[in-house]
C-alpha cells in the first residue's frame, strides 16, 4: 500500500513529461492515488500529450487561474469526477518576457502585476476554489524558487516567488483550523518549458553543478516531486508554512 492509498490531488501546471508536476501525477498514481489536472488554451494539447504517458490516463479540467468564472465553476468540474479531493498541487508560475532577463528597472507595471496575480495570489485563488472540497482537511503544496535572494535574470519572477513565499504563509495561518496543511517545495532549477523562457538559465545551471554538495540534474525532476508527494500524504501531520529546499544543498552553502 502506499503513501497516497486513497488519495484524490488535484495538480496544476502539467506540461510536458519532463516537469515536476508531471512527476508528482505520475508517483500519486504510483503510491495508489488518483490526480486530476488541469489545463487551459494552448496548453491543453500539451497537457493531453503528457497524460497519455502516466501509467493510467488522468481526468483533465479546464482551469485558467486568472479567469473567475473557472475559479467559481471548479469545485462543481471536480464534483462530477470525486465528492472530496485530499490536496492540490500549485505548479504555475509566468512572467512575460519584459519582467525577465535584466528588465528589472524598466518593467511596466501591467506585467509586474502579471507575474505576480499567475504565480502568487493564484496561489490563494485555487486554495480557495478548492477549500470546500476538503472538509476534513488536505495539504496544499505549492512550486517555489529559493526567494531568499535576487537571482540574475529571474527579476519579477523573483518578487513573484517572494509574494508566493508570503501567500503560503498567511494561507497557513488562516487554514490551519480547518486542517489544512499549505507547504512549498523551493525545488533547485529543472529544465522545464517554464526555465526555457527565462534568459541566461543556463548560468543556474553552472552554479548548481558547482556549489550544490549533494550535486544537482537538472535534468531530473523526481527528487523534487517526492518531496511534493511526500507532503501531500499524512507523514506530514504537523508541518505547515514551511518552504522546504530540494536543491542539492546548494541553498545552505555560502560558496
Amino acid at each position: 500500500m502506499g503513501i497516497m492509498q486513497g488519495k484524490t490531488i488535484l495538480v496544476t501546471g502539467v506540461l510536458t513529461d519532463h516537469s515536476i508536476a508531471f512527476s508528482v501525477a505520475k508517483l500519486i498514481q504510483d503510491e495508489g492515488g488518483t490526480p486530476i489536472l488541469t489545463s487551459f488554451g494552448r496548453a491543453m494539447g500539451a497537457t493531453e500529450r503528457a497524460n497519455g504517458r502516466l501509467p493510467k490516463p488522468a481526468t483533465i479540467l479546464e482551469l485558467d487561474v486568472t479567469n473567475e468564472e473557472n475559479l467559481a465553476n471548479l469545485a462543481s468540474e471536480i464534483r462530477k469526477h470525486t465528492p472530496t479531493i485530499d490536496g492540490v498541487v500549485h505548479a504555475i508560475g509566468f512572467a512575460p518576457q519584459s519582467a525577465l532577463g535584466g528588465n528589472f528597472l524598466s518593467t511596466e507595471w501591467p506585467d509586474v502585476a502579471t507575474a505576480v496575480h499567475v504565480s502568487a495570489y493564484s496561489l490563494k485563488s485555487l486554495s480557495m476554489a478548492c477549500v470546500e472540497l476538503m472538509p476534513n482537511g488536505g495539504s496544499i503544496v505549492g512550486l517555489d524558487f529559493d526567494a531568499t535572494v535576487s537571482w540574475p535574470q529571474y527579476d519579477w519572477m523573483g518578487v513573484a516567488k517572494a509574494a508566493l513565499e508570503s501567500t503560503s504563509r498567511y494561507l497557513a495561518r488562516h487554514l490551519g483550523p480547518k486542517n489544512i496543511r499549505v507547504n512549498l517545495i523551493a525545488a533547485g532549477p529543472i529544465n522545464t518549458v517554464a526555465a526555457k523562457h527565462i534568459p541566461g538559465f543556463e548560468k543556474f545551471e553552472e552554479a548548481w553543478a558547482a556549489r550544490s554538495p549533494l550535486g544537482w540534474k537538472i535534468s531530473d525532476p523526481v527528487p523534487s516531486a517526492k518531496a511534493v508527494v511526500a507532503l501531500l500524504s499524512d507523514w506530514f501531520p504537523a508541518t505547515s508554512g514551511e518552504i522546504i529546499h530540494v536543491d542539492g544543498g546548494y541553498h545552505s552553502m555560502g560558496a
